[in-house]
């Protein structure tokens, strides 16, 4: 009787089991709608159309991924650092054999806004997706339009990821795509003028910028995706650098900057404050500075409307004059190595030698930027295509990590500076996973 009795229950408990389990199958392994289902792969495109495809491209910042220098432009194999292990970002040109030259512009829009590839084989959410999602329905025909039209075909094998099994299986990220990824485009603010939609339309979608510049969960998710959540945008720290808040925070994020002077630095790398380094180089190299002049206005105006967070970034900077010869431990190391191009006021030359007393890297509590430049130098800066003249070294091999611990604890102390002192132990670990910045930057020039 006991066994019937268990047979029943076990029965009626493997039934709501196995229902589930086929819910769950069917999720993981069904392929996003598209509002391009029924349209076919055409052989030519109006070249109006993969003109404007590229400039999405810039929008998009494409070539920061899937490029290598001296390597075909979007052929992919740059190497990205995750948690689970490395990666790399693969051939997106219209190669058939090793590209997506045999995609339909349903299976691109399936790549590109929901990170889903031919098949139901799901992409890793390196691929900025959830921010893609965004895009427009003209501007995934545009950007598609480009990719099987406007680059030349390369056959180049994508590089497996070195991922260990089981966690590189790819069917939980289907379960992650459910709860943190979004699945609407852009949908414009009634209440907001059009200058303000088209900017937030750029920062949250093709732009991407929350992939650099957002908090991130504990699962690896962005904690928020637009201006409704107030860690969106507000910092982030990211594979050696702390991309700094890009909200109305005085100190850490451009509280101190006006409309036109984001405008400046993201048209020529360069401002009163700032001179572009770390991942924004490649960002600005071969995206922002081909912005047009409307876009970039969209984008400084929608910034502005985000604001800041006193409590956390304190009161505002303001300038402490200090004596010109000072015995305080990276003084002297500053005053031989730094003034020259900094200043011994920390003011710099701007707009060309960035100040150091008010910078964003000197102000922040994370000092990862400010060890990476100092240790690995800057990128270069290519700007309407004549490269910088002066670029910060590298003093990897010039000053110890006790060094280099010394000056930055001093410049992010000194001037009205409160960053806070740099640990040695911080250096060191940064010496070990970085490495010096290539003269020899990724510069696509697209046709």
């Amino acid at each position: 009787m006991n066994n019937r009795r268990f047979a029943r229950t076990a029965g009626w408990l493997a039934l709501p089991c196995l229902v589930a389990a086929g819910l769950l199958a069917w999720y993981v392994t069904r392929e996003p709608a598209t509002p391009f289902e029924q349209e076919q792969a055409k052989a030519t495109f109006d070249p109006a159309l993969v003109s404007r495809g590229e400039y999405v491209a810039r929008l998009s910042d494409c070539v920061a991924c899937h490029s290598l220098a001296g390597k075909a432009p979007f052929a992919g194999g740059l190497e990205m650092a995750t948690p689970l292990g490395a990666i790399h970002a693969t051939n997106i040109t219209p190669d058939k054999q090793t590209g997506i030259g045999t995609y339909s512009l349903a299976d691109f829009d399936r790549a590109v806004r929901h990170g889903v590839a031919p098949g139901g084989r799901r992409l890793y959410p390196a691929m900025p997706y959830p921010s893609y999602v965004k895009l427009s329905d003209d501007d995934i025909k545009a950007l598609y339009a480009f990719f099987m039209q406007g680059i030349q075909p390369a056959n180049q094998p994508n590089i497996p990821s070195d991922i260990p099994w089981p966690l590189n299986m790819r069917w939980p990220i289907a379960l992650w795509n459910g709860v943190f990824a979004p699945t609407a485009t852009y949908a414009a603010k009634p209440n907001q003028d059009a200058l303000w939609n088209r900017g937030a339309y750029i920062v949250q979608g093709p732009g991407h910028c929350g992939s650099c510049h957002t908090p991130r969960g504990l699962a690896f998710n962005e904690k928020a995706l637009d201006e409704s959540g107030t860690p969106f945008l507000a910092g982030a720290l990211l594979d050696g650098w702390y991309a700094p808040s890009l909200r109305q925070d005085p100190n850490t994020g451009l509280g101190r900057w006006t409309e036109p002077q984001i405008v400046q630095f993201l048209k020529t790398g360069r401002n009163a404050h700032a001179v572009v380094y770390g991942s924004m180089t490649e960002a600005f190299n071969n995206s922002t500075q081909f912005m047009q002049d409307d876009d970039l206005a969209a984008i400084a105006r929608y910034l502005k409307s985000l604001p800041g967070d006193p409590q956390r970034d304190g009161a505002p900077w303001q300038y402490q004059a200090v004596a010109a010869v000072q015995d305080a431990p990276g003084a002297h190391t500053y005053a031989t190595r730094c003034a020259s191009c900094h200043g011994l006021d920390g003011k710099g030359q701007p707009e060309w030698m960035p100040p150091l007393a008010g910078a964003t890297s000197a102000l922040a509590k994370e000092s990862a930027s400010a060890i990476n430049i100092t240790l690995n130098g800057s990128q270069r800066v290519v700007a309407a295509g004549v490269p910088d003249a002066y670029r910060m070294p590298a003093f990897r091999e010039q000053l110890s990590d006790a060094e280099i611990a010394e000056v930055l604890s001093y410049v992010r102390g000194t001037w009205g500076n409160n960053g806070g002192a740099v640990d040695a132990k911080a250096v060191g670990k940064l010496r070990g996973h970085t490495d010096p910045a290539s003269s020899s930057p990724i510069i696509l020039h697209m046709r």
